[in-house]
């Protein structure tokens, strides 16, 4: 057999039951061109069903290349050319399969397999974080991949170079019944169209779940794997309450994983003949019954919960808990779910959130959708990419590690070629991070792989992994580069020593080797047991004589920033602009292991707790008093408070009797940063309360209204009231004999 007769038999077997099929066209570049353009001649593809995916366009049809594979998602293609000559990227691939219809191909051209997992591309030249090397990349991921292709049903692979077939990737399967015909449920309020527009009997029930939420305080939650249609069904949803004059905000991660949402609303319109002169076709789409479905980002969307009829949360698990919680204060909200992928899927949403709630007053129903809607259930090319790209991977189940406690658990240092040898062990490491970021995707697979700047160390009880920590070896950068940084230049990884050498403009920074910790995990059932703290703590025991500092970046809340606290790191730097996804603050903190650490660490705690207060006055103004508390807590540096005479008298005068803040409102902020970042032994320890109002009054330089609006006060007055009674300790705590004058002297006039 040739490749043409390869391809055709596979198109044919792949249409025949509604699959799809893999083509690998393995060998020299010019030759795979040659080839393919063959194959897609004789198969007759319509050009405007084909798609390529190459940095080179070799092909008549649409081309993209792989950072912009993504533009592919929604769309539905006979056909997409993968060019991995150049270079294979994972997230790649996970966007362009979901895009290859039921009886279509996905072809991939790589080089010689045999000699592929040996070559270095582009992909692994991202992976190379000085100081290392692109040699110092290892094959481990396309190793795997290899093995993926060859083991799994569906694909086949021909040697272009040689002519021959190694796997003709026919599977033979049994006729398929055809599915059995669907309509819409027995009763229904949702305009006839909108089931009309369903495409699987299990997209008819996710709809019919959708009218659960014409009524008040409801919330939905519809999870599915991928390509199940769970944001079409979402849109049609929106668009069904839209033409009965509703309003309708869409969230998403990003416009993109809404944009199929707004696709099938616009369509419902259509065919319901209500679409109004829309703002915007993509974003904000009116009909002439006075509805709309319009778009914003999480951060925008948790702030106007309460102002739409409904609010639809698409890919929730992308978002942060934070957020998530704030939209609980819509009264009509429905949150969808991608169960696997590279959308993300974190741990957040499905234990963290849930439990939140559960324990909210809102009614809560669950749906799942089950059915393939471009495909048929059982496709080999969708088992195949979930194994080839950890899109299955997931954590232990729970009984297996629910008696874990940090003295049943082991200590493990697994490499690379451990992770490949033991496929449970690779499954279990990265789904624990999968489920505890949603930022984690097929790439970070590659890179736990094959990144040289990468190890991961794991906690096991009875032979699986309750909690994981991935690090990377940050620093030891040599002059020429630290000025490159200094000057405005960028380098792959090193965040640590990046920020702090180009934001806070400390050249020396990336000098000092640290190891960072990029994840960390712990199985939901064995949470608050201390495993992510003896983790940590059997980290710094490995590290602690190899390198600098350890250090953490992340997104800051009060739980995560307490938590850090406690195992000894401590902040140096928040970020001044929030996350677009998780909507927070990043906070940077160190844990000094050598001279050189402490001095880096000292030098920046320094900066942080001298600069802190402008800072919250400006870009931080509007950040959480709870987390700049936090924050501030678990700085460890000496501040010393050097106020004069006048100084005293303004602070203890407005503790104490009539003097005003905000004419001197600096001396007020250094005495607050001062006790919050090293208090004085003995002082007196102020409550969460009193801390918030001086936080928000005095360093965030909130007006009183906005104080008592924001920290529950009744008024002003009260709030202003609370702000003396947090001062009073501090003057009776810090205050020089000035400031007791000044004290007693309006305690006299009390009396």
């Amino acid at each position: 057999m040739d490749a043409v007769e390869v391809a055709t038999a596979l198109r044919a077997e792949a249409r025949s039951v509604n699959e799809r099929r893999v083509l690998v066209l393995t060998g020299a570049r010019g030759n795979c061109e040659a080839v393919v353009q063959q194959v897609l001649d004789e198969l007759a593809v319509p050009i405007t069903a084909t798609a390529l995916v190459s940095e080179h366009d070799f092909l008549r049809c649409p081309q993209v290349g792989p950072r912009q594979a993504g533009s592919l998602l929604g769309t539905t293609h006979e056909c997409i050319v993968v060019d991995a000559h150049d270079q294979l990227r994972p997230n790649t691939l996970g966007q362009v399969t979901g895009a290859v219809d039921g009886g279509g191909l996905l072809v991939l051209l790589t080089p010689p397999l045999s000699e592929w997992p040996d070559r270095r591309d582009d992909f692994d030249a991202g992976m190379a974080v000085l100081p290392f090397t692109q040699d110092d990349v290892t094959g481990h991921f396309r190793s795997r991949f290899v093995e993926t292709l060859r083991a799994h049903r569906g694909i086949a692979i021909y040697d272009v170079d040689s002519g021959t077939v190694e796997d003709d990737g026919l599977t033979h399967p049994a006729p398929r019944r055809p599915d059995p015909p669907f309509s819409p449920p027995a009763e229904f309020d949702f305009p006839g169209a909108a089931y009309e527009a369903c495409r699987t009997a299990d997209q008819v029930e996710a709809v019919h779940d959708f009218e659960f939420l014409k009524h008040a305080n409801r919330a939905l939650v519809l999870e599915a794997d991928r390509g199940r249609g769970k944001s079409s069904a979402a849109g049609i949803a929106a668009g069904a309450f839209a033409a009965d004059g509703q309003d309708v905000l869409v969230t998403a991660p990003s416009y993109r994983n809404a944009a199929e949402a707004f696709d099938r609303a616009r369509e419902l319109f259509d065919v319901l003949a209500v679409a109004g002169d829309h703002p915007d076709e993509n974003t904000h789409l009116v009909t002439t019954t006075g509805g709309e479905v319009r778009y914003e980002p999480p951060p925008r969307a948790a702030e106007q919960a309460t102002e739409p009829d409904i609010l639809v949360v698409d890919e929730a698990a992308a978002i942060s808990v934070r957020l998530l919680d704030a939209t609980l204060a819509a009264d009509r909200v429905a949150y969808a779910s991608t169960i696997h992928g590279y959308e993300g899927a974190g741990r957040g949403f499905s234990v963290r959130f849930r439990a939140h709630l559960d324990d909210s007053d809102h009614e809560v129903r669950e749906a799942r959708l089950t059915t393939p809607i471009r495909y048929a259930a059982g496709d080999p090319v969708e088992v195949w990419s979930f194994n080839a790209l950890g899109l299955d991977a997931r954590p232990p189940v729970d009984q297996l590690v629910a008696a874990a406690t940090p003295g049943s658990v082991e200590y493990g240092q697994p490499s690379a070629e451990d992770l490949l040898a033991n496929p449970t062990l690779l499954r279990e490491t990265f789904g624990l991070l999968v489920l505890a970021h949603y930022q984690t995707q097929p790439d970070d697979l590659a890179r736990l792989l094959d990144a040289p700047n990468l190890t991961v160390r794991t906690l096991s009880h009875d032979g699986h992994v309750v909690s994981v920590a991935l690090l990377a070896r940050e620093g030891g950068l040599d002059e020429e580069t630290r000025a490159r940084i200094y000057e405005g230049g960028r380098i792959n990884g090193n965040m640590i020593p990046d920020v702090l050498t180009s934001q806070l403009r400390d050249e020396a920074a990336a000098g000092p080797v640290g190891q960072r910790v990029v994840r960390i995990a712990t199985h939901h059932v064995a949470r608050g047991r201390g495993l992510g703290s003896h983790l940590l703590a059997r980290v710094r025991e490995e590290y602690t004589d190899d390198v600098d500092w350890l250090g953490v970046g992340y997104g800051a809340t009060p739980d995560l920033l307490r938590f850090w606290d406690r195992n000894d790191y401590h902040t140096v730097h928040l970020s001044t602009t929030r996350n677009d996804v998780s909507g927070e603050y990043s906070a940077v903190m160190l844990s000094p292991c050598s001279p050189a650490g402490e001095d880096l660490h000292d030098r920046h705690a320094n900066w942080f707790a001298r600069r802190i207060d402008g800072v919250l006055t400006d870009a931080l103004r509007d950040m959480e008093p709870d987390e700049v508390r936090a924050a501030l807590h678990a700085c460890e540096v000496d501040v010393s408070l050097d106020l004069d005479a006048m100084a005293w008298r303004a602070v203890a005068g407005t503790a104490y009797g009539p003097g005003l803040y905000d004419v001197a409102p600096g001396p007020f902020r250094a005495l607050v940063v001062k006790h919050l970042v090293d208090p004085d032994p003995g002082a007196t320890a102020l409550d969460a309360e009193h801390e918030r109002v001086l936080v928000a009054r005095i360093l965030q330089a909130h007006d009183a209204d906005t104080v008592a609006d924001e920290l529950g006060y009744h008024s002003g007055r009260m709030a202003m009231r609370a702000v003396g009674d947090g001062l009073r300790p501090l003057v009776d705590d810090y205050g020089d004999e000035t400031a007791r004058e000044e004290r007693d002297r309006h305690r006299d006039e009390e009396t």
